[in-house]
C-alpha cells in the first residue's frame, strides 16, 4: 500500500491525471481564482492511502459524470489553491487563463499518433539530438518540456515552437541532471503545470575523449556524473510521478527512454569514460525495467550511431572531430574532413545517424507495450546484436 508523504501537488496531480486520462483528455493545471470549480474533491491527509484516495475520487467523479453525462471542466482539491482543468471540455480549458494546452490535431493512422496528446520531457533538449527530438515530438502532437542546463537556449526554442503553433506546445525547464534537488524541482514543476508525464527521454550527455593513460580523473567523473548518474537521478524522480498515474487503473503505460549510444554496445578506443557510462546506462535500463514494470513504466534505451551533423561532432571548437584529430585517434588524419570520412566509412549505410532515425525507434518503444529493458540499436548496420 502506498501512502501520501505530504499533501502537495506533485503527489496529487499525477494521481488525479491517472484517474481521468483516457488517451483523449489531458489534465491541465492552473491557478485561476475566479473560476468556480465544477467538482470539489476531498483533500488527503499525510499518511493516507493513495489507493483508497484514488478509489474515493473515482467514485465521486463517476457519480458526477453519470448525473451530468459529461466530465467536470474544472476539478479542485479541497484545501489547495490549485485547480485542475480537464481536457474533456477542451475549448473551455484552453481559453482559461494560464492553461498549458496541447494543440488539437486532425486524426490520422500513422505510428506518430502514439505520442499525440502525450506529455513528454527531453533532457538536453535545447540543442543537438535533443532539439531534434523536441521538434519532432511537437510536430507529432505532444506537449514537450525542454529541460536543459542551457535555460536561455531552452526558452528560445520553446518561444519559437509556441509562436509557430499559436498555442503553448512546449515549456522550458532549467535543470542540472547531476543534482537531485534540481531534478526534483523539475518534476515538481511538471506536476504543477500538466499534472503528470507520459514520456521521459533522458538525453542529456557529455563526452570527453582521451587515453586511459592520460585522462584526468575529473574528466572521467564529469562524463560519468552526467551520462550515468544523471540517468539514475532522472529515473528516480520521474518514476515516482509516473507510478502515481498508474494507481487508479493499473493500466496507465508510461515510458522512460535513455538515449545511450552504439558505444554502449561495444567499446570505443580512447573513449572509455563515455563508453563505460553508456554501458552502465544499459545496465541501469535493464534493472529499472524489472523493478518498474509493476507500475506499467517501460524503461528502454536507444543506441544511436554517430550523429555526425550535430554539434557534439561538428562544433568547430569543441566537437568530436576536432577532439579526435587532436588526440590522434584516427591514424593518418590531417584534417577534420579526414576524421569525418573515416567515421562515415565505418557505417554500412555510409552516413551518420539522424534525428528521424532515432524518432522511429522512440515511437516503436512507446507503441510496443509488450517490451521493456531493451537497448535498440540505430546504427546503420555498424553494430549488430548477437
Amino acid at each position: 500500500m502506498t501512502t501520501f508523504t505530504s499533501n502537495v501537488t506533485h503527489e496529487i496531480a499525477p494521481l488525479l491525471r491517472g484517474l481521468t486520462f483516457d488517451g483523449q483528455k489531458g489534465l491541465f493545471v492552473h491557478e485561476v481564482s475566479h473560476k468556480i470549480p465544477s467538482l470539489i474533491l476531498p483533500a488527503v491527509a499525510e499518511g493516507s492511502s493513495v489507493e483508497e484516495t484514488a478509489s474515493l475520487w473515482g467514485r465521486l467523479l463517476s457519480a458526477y459524470t453519470a448525473e451530468r453525462q459529461l466530465y467536470p471542466s474544472i476539478i479542485a482539491i479541497d484545501g489547495l489553491d490549485l485547480q485542475f482543468g480537464l481536457g474533456t471540455n477542451y475549448d473551455e480549458a484552453v481559453r482559461a487563463e494560464g492553461v498549458s494546452a496541447i494543440p488539437s490535431l486532425p486524426p490520422s493512422q500513422s505510428r506518430e499518433d502514439v505520442v499525440r496528446d502525450k506529455i513528454a520531457l527531453v533532457t538536453g533538449g535545447a540543442q543537438g539530438f535533443g532539439e531534434g527530438m523536441v521538434r519532432s515530438l511537437v510536430q507529432m502532437g505532444a506537449f514537450v518540456y525542454i529541460a536543459d542546463m542551457n535555460g536561455e537556449g531552452a526558452k528560445k526554442l520553446a518561444d519559437e515552437l509556441n509562436y509557430e503553433a499559436c498555442i503553448t506546445v512546449a515549456k522550458p525547464l532549467t535543470v542540472n541532471v547531476t543534482d537531485e534537488v534540481s531534478v526534483g524541482q523539475m518534476l515538481d514543476e511538471v506536476a504543477k503545470q500538466t499534472g503528470g508525464l507520459d514520456l521521459f527521454i533522458s538525453n542529456a550527455g557529455v563526452l570527453r575523449a582521451g587515453s586511459v593513460k592520460s585522462m584526468a580523473l575529473k574528466d572521467f567523473q564529469f562524463v560519468t556524473n552526467v551520462d550515468y548518474t544523471g540517468f539514475f537521478i532522472c529515473t528516480k524522480f520521474a518514476s515516482k510521478l509516473m507510478s502515481l498515474q498508474n494507481i487508479p487503473s493499473n493500466a496507465y503505460y508510461s515510458d522512460i527512454i535513455a538515449i545511450s549510444s552504439k558505444s554502449g554496445l561495444q567499446g570505443s578506443n580512447k573513449n572509455g569514460a563515455y563508453a563505460g557510462a553508456k554501458f552502465g546506462t544499459i545496465g541501469l535500463t535493464q534493472s529499472f525495467a524489472l523493478e518498474l514494470v509493476e507500475d506499467n513504466i517501460k524503461v528502454n534505451a536507444v543506441c544511436p550511431g554517430n550523429f555526425l551533423d550535430g554539434p557534439l561532432w561538428s562544433d568547430p571548437e569543441k566537437g568530436l572531430f576536432v577532439q579526435y584529430l587532436a588526440a590522434g585517434k584516427v591514424p593518418g588524419a590531417q584534417t577534420v574532413a579526414d576524421v569525418r570520412r573515416f567515421y562515415e566509412s565505418k557505417v554500412p549505410m555510409n552516413r551518420g545517424c539522424r534525428t528521424a532515425d532515432v524518432m522511429k525507434a522512440i515511437l516503436y518503444i512507446v507503441e510496443q507495450t509488450y517490451e521493456t529493458g531493451q537497448a535498440v540499436p540505430v546504427t546503420g548496420g555498424q553494430v549488430m546484436l548477437n
